[in-house]
């Protein structure tokens, strides 16, 4: 089963997501991109769900981890990323953006 992963567009263009990928260490730019990619062939197994959204867990570095938000079953939309050290404040950045693009699908 294939999955469409795409990052999260706020209203006014910008993406939460493409902001935290942007200032990457490069060593950890393929790191990222592989998990995203084993997200695209289907293989949820690194992610851990909770409260509405995904942490997709990558083991290298400081802990790089990818929060993701999952509408329906063939769409897994990127809401941001940071590192195990950040953690507290990146799950609350993305209940946040979660919240947001509820509302936002709710006026659609």
């Amino acid at each position: 089963m294939t999955i469409r992963v795409e990052e999260y567009l706020r209203a006014d263009g910008s993406s939460p997501f493409r902001r935290w990928f942007n200032v990457l260490p490069s060593d950890a730019v393929p790191r990222v991109a592989r998990a995203i990619s084993r997200l695209e062939s289907g293989n949820t197994s690194a992610v851990k769900w909770f409260r509405g959204i995904g942490e997709l867990r990558i083991h290298s570095g400081p802990g790089y981890r990818v929060y993701l938000l999952q509408d329906g079953a063939e769409l897994i939309l990127l809401l941001g990323g940071g590192t195990k050290r950040r953690q507290q404040r990146d799950i609350a950045d993305a209940l946040s953006l979660r919240q947001e693009y509820r509302l936002f699908k709710r006026k659609e």
